[in-house]
């Protein structure tokens, strides 16, 4: 089990591939060179952030806290909303108005394809490298001068090409869109076995089960949770564990792993399960893949 208070974590510079202003907290991470690698931030954008219609080889769940992200043809994600983009599936292109301030949780990790998902350290040294050929504008790296490749293709594709040396193959899509949902418009049910614990699940995606729900504790009220999820807190006050439990912490347990959380008032509580890879961990053995992020 891992518990970070997300309010303790410095803000840094990132994304720099896809141009404009971002700013994240890296509030979890999972080992590198994994297929069941995961990164979670807390991100902030500045109203020049762009980033082109383009598609990912690995899970992203996006839960937005301020502002509006607009994706155009696939919709909006305002305060609230949380948005599962599964691995495949073209989105985009982003952007958001220029005076508007835009802060979201986002979840990358490896999906029921295998391919796995490099670690923000392995991409930053991938763009510094691939600025030897050329620049990144727009969320485009334009190639000025290469041994191989195309003169301009998508950042992120680039950046793994670089560094996996071989062409990216995305995996075929399971799902047509990036599907968006609005928390408020589920019903609160209560949880079985725990008093004064009401959960909403929002859905359960592939045949891995990456999943989305909310938690909401009253005031004295106990839950357990178990299973390779990440949680996040939204409102409220109380104790995970021995830690306390406020506003930004995050709780990431493993397969089989459990964790207590008690509210001293009322809480609110993102859950987000990642998929079960096990069985694509154990056929390959050690032969783990990676790719890239956003």
């Amino acid at each position: 089990m891992k518990i970070v208070q997300g309010d303790d974590v410095e803000w840094k510079r990132g994304l720099e591939h896809r141009g404009g202003t971002f700013h994240y907290r890296g509030l979890l991470d999972g080992e590198p060179g994994r297929i069941d690698n995961y990164h979670l931030t807390f991100g902030r954008s500045g109203g020049d952030f762009y980033s082109p219609r383009h598609r990912h080889n690995f899970e992203q769940v996006r839960v937005q806290l301020k502002g509006t992200l607009d994706y155009e043809r696939d919709g909006k994600l305002t305060p609230g909303m949380i948005g599962y983009f599964p691995e495949g599936v073209f989105y985009g292109p982003q952007s958001q108005d220029p005076g508007d301030e835009v802060m979201t949780i986002v979840l990358q990790c490896g999906g029921a394809s295998g391919s796995g998902y490099l670690s923000r350290e392995e991409i930053k040294a991938g763009m510094d490298e691939l600025r030897a050929f050329g620049v990144f504008e727009e969320g485009v790296f334009r190639r000025t001068d290469a041994p191989r490749g195309k003169r301009s293709v998508d950042g992120f594709q680039a950046i793994w090409e670089h560094r996996n040396g071989r062409p990216l193959e995305f995996p075929k899509p399971r799902y047509t869109a990036p599907i968006l949902m609005d928390p408020a418009h589920y019903d609160w049910r209560p949880v079985a076995g725990a008093l004064s614990a009401y959960e909403k699940r929002l859905g359960s995606f592939t045949e891995c089960g990456t999943s989305m729900s909310c938690v909401r504790l009253d005031p004295g009220a106990e839950w357990t949770a178990t299973g390779r999820t990440v949680l996040f807190a939204v409102s409220g006050t109380g104790h995970v564990g021995d830690e306390p439990l406020r506003d930004f912490t995050t709780v990431f347990l493993d397969h089989d792993e459990t964790a207590t959380l008690t509210a001293d008032r009322e809480c609110e509580l993102l859950c987000l399960g990642l998929p079960d890879l096990r069985h694509l961990l154990l056929a390959a053995g050690e032969k783990l893949t990676a790719s890239a992020a956003e």
